[in-house]
């Protein structure tokens, strides 16, 4: 069988994209582009990649491709998926899927138009712990879910600070774009993605911006921002996400379900990158309280799931409708922010 010809834009984050299909039998990646030369000679020599571009529409043009992994700054999502789409290639963006939601249907109007797939990179998903915990989620062990709370907060920490991250004509938005939309899509997935009716958020710049002025830095985006959702079910959900905040922990995550059978709490630990998950019931009268013990099966990561689901032919997740759905929740927490109202959504 013939491989899947991939190409990636953007060599930061990039760099994982490129490994993480490298790791598939039937794809190779064919190309990069980045603007950095430093960053294609790195990346290029290290897996022996020959298409090697500083110009992504060059790329597009010139290499006869499958599949194009977006992983730029948010500016330059939707412009390089719709290109990517004229080119007759699926498409598997970085999060946040766009700038907007504007821009989020534009994408999707394009991959509809294309017959190709456009998969939004929510990589929370992809791990064994949390596709075993969804699994105990879908098997209805919490019941009716009617409340949920998710969080990443940092006490410090600004991603390349003073670069396009704090910088809202190039991200966005911050901490709630950045952090936010991965804690938001994965509540989301485990409630079974619910329809959202209307949002109230708040966003504060307390620190951040103290700290970029005192260092000559450029940043004018949220170091905090918190909103609450409503949906059509009755459900709610808290939001809050942070990248500088007086707070005891380094990085804090959590995603916490209530349901009229049980609730859940997933909880990084040592406030690094692993996680663990535990479960509350009722039984017999009793409270108890279980710990998931997860299995020895590693999840394939996004990269190959989205490589395998074009080889096969077969769905894969993380949709773009599920990140439009994401992004109109951003859209209205700003929108809401700045108004200091609630804001409807549909």
């Amino acid at each position: 069988m013939k491989k899947l010809r991939i190409g990636v834009i953007g060599l930061g984050m990039g760099r994982w994209h490129v490994e993480g299909y490298l790791g598939h039998p039937q794809a190779t990646v064919a190309a990069i582009a980045d603007t950095s030369a430093e960053r294609l000679q790195e990346i290029g020599d290290k897996h022996s990649i020959a298409g090697r571009y500083t110009d992504a529409q060059e790329m597009l043009a010139k290499e006869k491709l499958d599949v194009v992994s977006i992983a730029t700054p948010n500016k330059f999502h939707c412009p390089l998926a719709l290109a990517a789409f004229k080119a007759g290639c699926h498409v598997l963006c970085e999060k946040p899927m766009a700038m907007n939601a504007a821009e989020g249907r534009k994408m999707l109007a394009a991959a509809k138009k294309a017959k190709r797939r456009l998969m939004i990179n929510f990589s929370y998903r992809f791990n064994q712990k949390s596709q075993e915990l969804k699994k105990q989620v879908d098997s209805g062990v919490l019941g009716d879910i009617y409340f949920a709370r998710t969080i990443w907060h940092r006490r410090r920490g600004m991603p390349g600070f003073g670069g396009w991250f704090g910088q809202k004509a190039l991200a966005g938005g911050g901490p709630l774009i950045d952090l936010g939309v991965h804690r938001l899509d994965f509540a989301l997935w485990l409630m079974g993605y619910p329809k959202p009716t209307w949002v109230l958020g708040s966003t504060y710049n307390k620190i951040a911006n103290a700290i970029a002025k005192r260092e000559g830095k450029a940043f004018d985006v949220e170091d905090l921002a918190v909103g609450l959702v409503k949906f059509a079910n009755g459900a709610t959900l808290e939001i809050e996400a942070s990248w500088a905040a007086n707070l005891r922990e380094r990085e804090l995550m959590q995603t916490q379900l209530l349901g009229d059978q049980g609730g859940m709490l997933q909880f990084n630990l040592n406030e690094g990158y692993e996680f663990e998950a535990e479960i509350y019931r009722e039984i017999a009268g009793c409270q108890v309280d279980s710990k998931i013990r997860w299995s020895n099966t590693p999840a394939p990561s996004s990269y190959y799931h989205f490589a395998d689901s074009i080889i096969h032919n077969r769905p894969h997740i993380a949709t773009g409708e599920e990140g439009l759905v994401v992004m109109e929740l951003l859209d209205a927490l700003y929108a809401s922010a700045a108004s200091g109202a609630p804001v409807k959504i549909g």
